[in-house]
C-alpha cells in the first residue's frame, strides 16, 4: 500500500540516489535556498516559484511532502515546513530501517512503509494564512492511518499556531458552537450508518467527542475575515475505522466569537 505522491506537474528530470532512491531534481537545475532544503537534497527537493514538493522512494519507504504557493511565499513559514518535512522523513526512514533490519535472515520481507503529507489552503485573509495538513501513513499493518490537522500562520507575528489556539480553550469553543456540534455529528453518523444514533447509548462511538479530540480548521467565505470553522474528527474518534473520519462545517456566530482570544477577535466576523 502506497500513499500518493503530491508532485508538482512540471517537466522534471529524474536521477537515482546512491542508496537506490529515485527523486526529482529542481525544475531549473538550481539549488534550494534554505539549509533544510539542502539537507533534503538527497530526498529529491523540488523548489518552484509557486510551490514546494519533496519526494523520495526506496524499497523500504515511500515519502512525499508538499505545501502550496501561498505557504511558499512566506519565507519563515516555508522554512518551518522544510524542517517539519525533514523530521517526518527521518522518522519514516528510522522506523522502516528497524523493520527491514530485524527481518535480515528471516523468511519474510517487510512491506514498504509510507508517509505522505500535503498542506492545503483553507483561507488566505489579510494578516493570516490558514492551512490544513492531510497525512496518510502505512507501516505494514492491516491498514494505514490518515488524518487532518490545522495550522494558522500569523503574518505579523510570523508564528504558526493550531486552529484551536485562536480560542481561549477547546471547552470555550465547544460551548460557543453549542448543541449544533452533536446534532450535526449525529446527522452525519446516521446518514453513514443507515440508522439513528441511540440517545443515551453507552457505545463510545455514539457519544459526542469533545473538541480536545478534534482538529479545528479556520475558514473564510469572504476573503477578509474568518467566518467559518470546520471540526475534524479522525478515524476511531467519532466512529469505527471502517466508518471513516468526519468533517463538520459551522458558520461563525457571535457565541463562537466570544470564545476567540482577544488578540485575534478582529480577524473574525459573524457569517452573514
Amino acid at each position: 500500500m502506497r500513499a500518493p505522491l503530491f508532485l508538482i506537474s512540471l517537466a522534471l528530470s529524474s536521477a537515482a540516489c546512491s542508496d537506490g532512491a529515485e527523486y526529482a531534481e529542481t525544475a531549473d537545475g538550481t539549488d534550494p535556498q534554505s539549509s533544510d532544503a539542502q539537507a533534503l537534497a538527497s530526498a529529491g527537493a523540488i523548489a518552484t516559484a509557486e510551490a514546494r514538493s519533496i519526494a523520495e522512494e526506496t524499497d523500504r519507504y515511500d515519502f512525499a511532502y508538499s505545501w502550496p504557493a501561498e505557504a511558499a511565499a512566506e519565507p519563515k513559514l516555508s522554512a518551518y515546513l522544510e524542517a517539519k518535512a525533514k523530521g517526518v522523513r527521518e522518522e519514516l526512514k528510522e522506523e522502516s530501517d528497524e523493520d527491514w533490519d530485524a527481518a535480515q535472515g528471516q523468511e519474510w520481507t517487510p512491506r514498504q512503509h509510507s508517509t505522505s503529507v500535503e498542506w492545503k489552503v483553507v483561507a488566505d485573509i489579510p494578516g493570516y494564512l490558514s492551512l490544513s495538513r492531510h497525512l496518510a501513513t502505512y507501516s505494514g499493518g492491516a491498514h494505514g492511518m490518515y488524518g487532518v490537522q490545522s495550522l494558522v500562520w500569523d503574518r505579523e507575528a510570523e508564528k504558526a499556531m493550531k486552529g484551536i489556539e485562536l480560542f481561549t480553550s477547546p471547552v470555550a469553543l465547544e460551548q460557543g458552537i453549542g448543541q449544533r456540534l452533536c446534532d450535526t455529528l449525529n446527522k452525519a453518523r446516521e446518514k453513514r450508518r443507515g440508522m439513528e444514533v441511540e440517545e443515551g447509548s453507552d457505545d463510545i462511538f455514539d457519544k459526542c467527542p469533545g473538541l480536545d479530540e478534534a482538529s479545528i480548521l479556520i475558514g473564510s467565505s469572504n476573503g477578509r475575515t474568518f467566518d467559518r470553522i470546520s471540526v475534524y474528527f479522525g478515524p476511531y474518534v467519532a466512529g469505527a475505522y471502517a466508518e471513516g473520519d468526519y468533517e463538520l462545517d459551522f458558520d461563525v456566530t457571535a457565541s463562537v466569537i466570544d470564545a476567540v482570544k482577544p488578540e485575534y477577535a478582529d480577524a473574525f466576523s459573524v457569517r452573514g
